[in-house]
């Protein structure tokens, strides 16, 4: 009875992992499908190069080479901010909270609160950064700007904001899951690291961390998802225009860009959009394929 029990919850499993790979095929061939034909009509160098986008003009244009700039940047910006923060942060919750009543107390606060930062929606983030952190970046931006004729005052919805933004929102993430992988190291490697001389903070940084590297760069990962996939907050925090990805200029990413326009859009410019969402999955696949090599190479090393 248990053999036959196993044997269905194998094929169970079969069916589900196959229903897996399907999805991501079919995704895969519908992308590949609704956004290739724009590249043909307008002109690959023309699309993914150009850098001016009126789509709405009497001779149109179709350039993302800025969007697709300020998606690079502003995902690779925000990783740079969280994923510091966040790594230092699970391992003050793994290896600092524990030998006290206060510190066990200080770890409780600080997981409910970044449990809370996982629940709170996108929209709120983008609602709190357009209401405090614009103003206070149109501050910034009014004394480094002070008597400048060529800048374009944004109100404080620029790249940075955006970028800030971002690294909030990645935050939860990469804490909860890399807090994870540091707990799952073995404490014989913390005792043999000592035993040798080695002082806390070395044991961490040379023989903890490494060891948890495989499941930390997997949080790095789904940060990166969550950083390229928004749109919402920074439809609210960014500004919305196509410029060259400053720190406070206004800017538009590719998820903001199908938000913006894909309502009202029809024709070739609809197509385009559907073009725009495929380059945002390359990206995307190749960002995964990148980090999954790094990942197993870093595990090699280690080994």
């Amino acid at each position: 009875m248990q053999k036959k029990t196993e044997k269905l919850a194998g094929y169970i499993f079969l069916v589900f992992g196959c229903i897996a790979v399907v999805s991501v095929l079919a995704i895969t061939i519908f992308m590949f499908w609704k956004g290739t034909p724009a590249l043909f009509e307008v002109g690959v160098p023309e699309l993914l190069f150009g850098t001016v986008w009126k789509p709405s003009a009497d001779q149109p244009s179709y350039g993302i080479f800025y969007i697709i700039l300020s998606s690079i940047v502003g995902t690779f910006g925000s990783v740079l901010l969280g994923v510091p923060i966040g790594i230092l942060t699970a391992v003050f919750l793994t290896d600092f909270t524990d030998g006290s009543k206060m510190g066990r107390a200080t770890s409780k606060v600080i997981s409910s609160a970044v449990e809370l930062l996982a629940a709170i929606p996108s929209v709120i983030y983008g609602l709190i950064g357009m209401m405090i952190l614009n103003p206070f970046m149109y501050k910034m931006e009014k004394k480094i700007f002070a008597g400048s004729t060529e800048h374009q005052f944004t109100g404080g919805a620029n790249l940075l904001s955006a970028i800030i933004v971002l690294a909030i929102m990645i935050l939860p993430t990469v804490i909860n899951i890399s807090a994870s992988s540091i707990r799952a190291v073995p404490g014989s490697l913390r005792s043999a690291s000592l035993a040798l001389g080695a002082s806390k903070i070395q044991t961490i940084f040379k023989v903890v961390l490494p060891a948890a590297r495989s499941g930390i760069m997997t949080g790095v990962v789904l940060g990166i998802g969550r950083a390229i996939g928004e749109a919402m907050a920074i439809n609210m925090v960014a500004g919305g225009a196509v410029n060259i990805p400053l720190p406070f200029n206004s800017v538009r990413f590719l998820t903001t860009q199908l938000v913006s326009e894909m309502g009202y859009s029809s024709g070739l410019h609809r197509r385009v959009l559907f073009t725009v969402g495929l380059v945002l999955y390359i990206f995307i696949v190749i960002i995964n394929l990148f980090l999954t090599h790094m990942k197993k190479k870093g595990e090699r090393a280690y080994d």
